[in-house]
């Protein structure tokens, strides 16, 4: 008589924690009820790394997130900021204004971003690079 009330409680437990393990549904529980849109590539590779302990958890992470939609953005969010608006943060010496920048993130994506933090590490792009966005390179 033992074993039903186990397996019944075994599987109740499961069922309750298969609808807590897509991060989808934990970090952004505002998205759900989306039925299509961009999938945010965070979520998809938090749900993935369930793939690394086992294939079920990450199943599940992936069913639950595409289910309630909460791995598609938001409508009308992305997470790429326009070249365009960007080139306002490059001086004329082709240098990049941190704080230019760093407003013009804000007020596109809605975040903040340490860029005056001293552990920054910033990389030289290439001339095929400012090609690439329209830019002239100085030096």
């Amino acid at each position: 008589m033992r074993a039903p009330f186990r397996l019944i409680g075994g599987v109740l437990v499961a069922t309750l924690l298969t609808q807590v393990t897509a991060c989808g549904s934990i970090f952004y529980p505002d998205r759900r009820g989306q039925i299509e849109g961009k999938i945010d590539p965070a979520i998809a590779a938090l749900d993935a790394v369930g793939l690394l302990f086992y294939i079920i958890p990450g199943l599940i992470a992936f069913a639950v997130d595409f289910a309630t939609g909460a791995i598609y953005y938001a409508p009308g969010e992305t997470a790429q900021v326009d070249p365009q608006k960007l080139k306002d943060a490059i001086g004329p010496d082709g240098k990049v204004d941190n704080r230019k920048l760093q407003t013009i993130l804000e007020s596109e994506l809605g975040r903040s971003f340490p860029l005056d933090d001293p552990r920054l590490i910033q990389s030289k792009g290439s001339a095929r690079q400012l090609a690439m966005f329209g830019l002239q390179p100085a030096a």
